[in-house]
């Protein structure tokens, strides 16, 4: 039976830690609330309560190897960069201290610069890229055995993207849509397990990119939303994100290509 710790078990990391349990994966997971840790134990998840602010030990109960780490750590545009490199100098030390033969870090297409451009993992101009986001995928890149995922804006189940815009003026409506459903997520890491995964970057999103405006409309449609008061064109740059690299690696089939069918 494999062996998985999930760091930071978010909206993505829950999902994953359910499905991977079905298919007979033991599971270890850390989540900083204690609503997530009961809710994680009932389902025969082994849930510890953490904080990589604070806490430098993970203190895991048995010695175990693992298969595999997925690593969830936030690091956001509102955290300062001396925040993140205290956060994820205990996120490092603590990896440090683990037997494990994957880590997958999951980072964010907000990487990328907020401009023109198709952008795919070859990208590389530092003076250009999230110096936050930055920070942290070095910070584990520098782990062995180590990739890092990109994601898209994750949306799918409660998270429609039409939800936050109703009654509101949009502004950002002629930008392509650069998003994941979070089924795809899943199971691009679960099909990432199951194989020899060469060390690198990989972006994870859709392999279409129509305008949030008409991702809006629709989803504010399908799921009887109010509709934005206005839509005036302002932030308008037009970033495409590529990825390219991991759909030929897996030879992965998206079950939603398209923003629009979320």
């Amino acid at each position: 039976m494999k062996n998985l710790l999930i760091l930071g078990c978010g909206w993505v990391g829950e999902e994953l830690a359910r499905q991977l349990k079905k298919k007979g994966w033991n599971l270890w997971v850390t989540t900083r609330t204690e609503e997530k840790y009961h809710r994680l134990q009932s389902d025969g998840i082994f849930a510890f309560i953490h904080d990589f602010d604070r806490n430098l030990n993970l203190d895991l109960p048995v010695d175990v190897s693992f298969d595999a780490i997925v690593n969830s750590i936030p690091a956001t545009q509102r955290n300062t960069e001396a925040e993140i490199e205290h956060r994820f100098s205990h996120v490092f030390n603590i990896l440090c201290s683990l037997n494990y033969k994957k880590h997958i870090f999951l980072s964010s297409v907000g990487v990328y610069p907020d401009r023109d451009g198709n952008f795919d993992e070859s990208f590389g101009d530092e003076g250009l890229m999230s110096a936050k986001l930055r920070l942290a995928e070095k910070k584990m890149m520098s782990l062995p055995y180590s990739s890092t995922f990109r994601l898209g804006g994750l949306f799918g189940k409660e998270r429609i993207f039409g939800k936050y815009f109703q009654d509101k003026v949009v502004t950002i409506g002629d930008q392509p849509a650069n998003f994941i459903h979070l089924d795809d997520v899943v199971g691009i890491i679960e099909q990432s397990l199951d194989i020899n995964l060469p060390i690198g970057y990989y972006n994870l999103v859709a392999p279409e990119h129509p305008s949030k405006k008409e991702v809006i409309l629709k989803s504010s449609q399908k799921y009887m939303y109010s509709y934005p008061s206005a839509f005036e064109p302002k932030d308008s740059f037009q970033k495409v994100v590529n990825s390219d690299k991991i759909i030929n690696l897996l030879n992965y089939v998206f079950k939603y290509p398209s923003p629009l069918d979320f």
